[in-house]
């Protein structure tokens, strides 16, 4: 059987985090996609890809690439704030441009993934009826909304996993690497709720890297620049055994292929499409 993979801008350093590093131009980045065999890619940060439907669609287009969805983050647990006006743009390019998936996470208001505040119960309270007020506004729109636990998001550790399960019923993006990070075993969850996982990033990680970061004694964003992700079948995240308890399972998303990277500068050598060719091969291989 044949897999759906698909890339993401981040793999090539370009993120919406301000300062986050060298920013790869599109057209290197998208041809790179292509040549590495990935059929369709996330959009990317705001500024990376055309806003209007048509230049976005023959942009990729030219690639041979196709959209397979989006990454939003959304303030979702203020009750002051009205997190459907966020999602209205996003969700209109996304239809535009064929994709299927709004990958929603729980932002903290502030610019980076760093850290994150505590949650009292009102504000539990006014992200759960959130999640499942803009699943229905995706819905409307003809996508599907995946939660994407993230570090240094209001979802990041398993017990806010769970309370996501418990509370809402919007499916979830199985990001494999934001997961170990911060603290669950994302096969585990796998096996658990294969019915709840519509989505996934794949990312192999560095555990030793993640474990300084769930202590505290290293930030995302330096452990991210010190080599946290890694190829697939290189780090500490069993990627075979997950991709084969969600086919057991039938599921039918794309497996996105994402290691977040940092790059100082323009690349003089390959660059980070070397990693994408190695985790091209791993995954395939695996499904062969």
């Amino acid at each position: 059987m044949t897999i759906k993979i698909a890339g993401a801008p981040i793999s090539w350093g370009v993120c919406e985090v301000p300062g986050w590093g060298y920013q790869l131009h599109r057209d290197r980045v998208l041809a790179e996609m292509r040549g590495a065999g990935l059929s369709a890619t996330e959009l990317g940060p705001d500024g990376f890809l055309p806003t209007d439907p048509a230049e976005l669609t023959a942009v990729l287009a030219a690639q041979g690439l196709s959209c397979v969805g989006g990454f939003v983050p959304v303030v979702l647990h203020d009750a002051r704030h009205n997190p459907a006006d966020d999602l209205t743009g996003p969700l209109a390019a996304l239809r535009a441009a064929g994709a299927g998936v709004v990958v929603l996470a729980a932002a903290t208001g502030a610019d980076g993934y760093d850290s994150r505040p505590v949650l009292d119960e009102a504000g539990w309270a006014t992200l759960l009826e959130n999640l499942d007020r803009l699943a229905d506004q995706a819905a409307a729109a003809g996508l599907l909304a995946v939660l994407h636990p993230h570090v240094g998001t209001m979802v990041e550790t398993r017990d806010d996993v769970d309370r996501v399960l418990a509370g809402s019923a919007i499916p979830l993006c199985l990001d494999t690497g934001h997961l170990l990070i911060g603290g669950t075993d994302p096969l585990e969850l796998a096996k658990a709720v294969p019915h709840r996982i519509k989505h996934t990033h794949l990312k192999d990680v560095d555990a030793a890297l993640a474990a300084r970061v769930r202590s505290g004694e290293l930030t995302y964003t330096d452990a991210v620049r010190a080599g946290m992700y890694t190829p697939l079948g290189t780090g500490d995240v069993d990627i075979a055994g997950i991709v084969s308890v969600l086919r057991n399972n039938g599921f039918d998303g794309w497996f996105v292929l994402e290691q977040d990277t940092i790059l100082d500068s323009d690349p003089t050598d390959e660059g980070p499409v070397r990693d994408v060719h190695s985790s091209v091969a791993y995954l395939t291989g695996v499904v062969a």
